[in-house]
């Protein structure tokens, strides 16, 4: 079971979620280019300009382990990721756990995005400007547990170690990204994990995923923003143990 982390995260993101499956899987955590304790140096700006080259890293660590009918969990940009690493290395996971996913976030002719491409370019023009007032301001909101303060603070803190070129380009790949098309391409069995009030991803959203991807379920959790694994991890570990 491969557990692949969000933008602005790192694996320990899933400390609460990976370790109570354990008793059952070879549990695997990672840190993309650029985030966790990842060698900063392997960074190649045009493999990862958009997120295929994410999705060969997936590919590549899978073959490293010789994976075969694995289990495949990614949060948010992680969840587009795992789908085109299982489009290219079908038999690699047979299996795919989408939390709190988006194949687009421009909104588009019937297509609820969540965003405007003059948000979007705003959102990104903020980052490169001034990385740590945005991080400030946008992790607590990303979160969306206003109750649970040190939550928010601890994404705060999380997308404050991004390296700021890394975190600009791998904004732009995700908040460019329009992976629609590949949704149906996607022949692993799959379940998607919503939240309420997630400012990423709308329940729309997720309904629009479960809609296109042929073998598919999802479950709405009782929990607000965008890191259930952070902010209800017990429902995570729920949803998933009842679906496997």
């Amino acid at each position: 079971m491969v557990f692949a982390h969000g933008f602005g995260c790192d694996q320990t993101m899933w400390r609460h979620v990976a370790p109570q499956f354990a008793d059952r899987f070879t549990v695997v955590t990672f840190d993309y280019v650029g985030a966790g304790g990842s060698d900063v140096t392997a960074y190649d700006p045009d493999r990862y300009r958009t997120l295929d080259g994410y999705a060969q890293d997936v590919v590549e660590i899978g073959h490293a382990l010789d994976l075969n009918d694995a289990i495949f969990v990614g949060h948010s940009v992680s969840a587009m990721i795992g789908a085109l690493a299982a489009i290219r290395a079908p038999a690699m996971f047979g299996t795919l756990v989408m939390v709190c996913p988006s194949p687009r976030y421009v909104d588009d002719v019937g297509y609820p995005g969540g965003f405007s491409q003059a948000d979007i370019d705003e959102l990104i023009a903020a980052l490169e400007e001034n990385p740590l007032a945005w991080s400030a301001s946008m992790a607590p909101a990303i979160m969306g547990t206003p109750d649970q303060p040190m939550l928010g603070a601890e994404l705060t803190e999380s997308f404050c170690r991004l390296d700021p070129r890394i975190a600009s380009d791998f904004a732009r790949a995700i908040f460019s990204a329009d992976n629609r098309a590949d949704l149906p391409k996607v022949a692993a069995r799959t379940l998607i994990l919503q939240c309420r009030q997630d400012i990423l991803a709308s329940e729309a959203i997720g309904a629009y995923v479960r809609d296109h991807v042929p073998d598919s379920e999802m479950v709405v959790l009782d929990a607000t923003g965008h890191c259930p694994n952070l902010s209800a991890p017990d429902q995570v570990v729920a949803a998933m143990r009842a679906f496997l």
